[in-house]
């Protein structure tokens, strides 16, 4: 049969297990590991999120120019979608105003709840000729 003890420094008998020094080390190393993926996590949540605003962007964006197409205006009353408008996204994450006349249209997704930490883009705009930018510090680029 096996003894439970094990003789320690100095010859005392020891207990087998961890003690609150070593357990305290492993907290330690686990809470420094948290701290540098906790924020590349909300990061990749925000840039996971841009999608609904990209999403809702480019189908308020095809609703407009089907009713271009229809009525060879951004504005017309038939469009369903027009000037002072806001629309929300799917998840909620984004409101897009319009700003349209005849000839032209300017969309832009403002993000909502959690999503406006997004410091990073920001509002992101799309505009009829298919121009595509941001608000935020990034490149436009980066965002869309």
């Amino acid at each position: 049969m096996k003894s439970l003890s094990v003789m320690g420094h100095r010859g005392h008998l020891r207990a087998p297990g961890i003690t609150l020094i070593e357990l305290m080390v492993v907290v330690v190393i686990i809470g420094i590991l948290a701290a540098i993926a906790y924020p590349s996590f909300q990061e990749q949540v925000r840039k996971t999120r841009r999608a609904d605003g990209k999403a809702i962007l480019m189908q308020t964006a095809q609703q407009l120019e089907r009713c271009y197409t229809r009525f060879a205006s951004y504005d017309d009353a038939g469009c369903g979608v027009g000037n002072g408008d806001n629309v929300d996204s799917v998840e909620g994450y984004y409101v897009v105003s319009v700003v349209s006349d005849a000839a032209a249209f300017t969309l832009s997704a403002d993000p909502q709840g959690d999503q406006a930490n997004d410091a990073k883009c920001d509002a992101l705009t799309l505009t009829n000729t298919g121009a595509q930018d941001s608000q935020g510090t990034a490149d436009a680029t980066d965002c869309w």
